[in-house]
């Protein structure tokens, strides 16, 4: 297996497959409707919505810094209030998170091995740790999505 085959692999997993952590984005996204997910449990916590928006904004946004862009991470950092909470609009959302995938999985499979090991500007951080960054900001918010599901919030 080369190494694009294993990154493809471990994001595929996370999204809708069979990860290691027993839980997906899309098996746990999946189980709730518009209503449940723009529901608040309170002021101070994210609803599922604004936390798939944020996570779609975030994969845009690291790889247009894998393709050369520069963006500063805005203040808001990608959270913003759903203001259609229609099912159609949810519906939308889950078709724009789909599709990110689908261009993630277009650029792991093309990407070269020259190109991982470039640094991103002076991060310090390689186009290889921007791909396992981004792993682990939508695993770290599927645990956020996990939990609001799970207890109803």
């Amino acid at each position: 297996m080369t190494e694009n085959q294993r990154m493809i692999k471990l994001f595929r997993d996370l999204f809708d497959g069979s990860p290691w952590l027993e839980v997906s984005m899309m098996g746990t996204l999946n189980q709730i409707d518009a209503q449940k997910a723009a529901s608040k449990p309170n002021t101070a916590t994210n609803s599922i919505w604004e936390l798939v928006n944020h996570v779609i904004s975030w994969r845009e946004v690291v790889l247009d810094r894998i393709h050369g862009a520069s963006k500063i991470s805005p203040d808001h950092n990608y959270f913003f209030q759903v203001k259609d909470t229609s099912e159609a609009a949810w519906k939308e959302t889950l078709q724009k998170f789909y599709i990110s995938q689908q261009i993630w999985l277009g650029f792991l499979d093309e990407v070269s091995q020259e190109k991982l090991s470039e640094q991103y500007g002076d991060s310090g951080y390689s186009v290889y740790d921007l791909i396992f960054g981004i792993m682990q900001h939508d695993a770290y918010h599927l645990g956020q999505l996990s939990l609001l599901v799970k207890y109803n919030l």
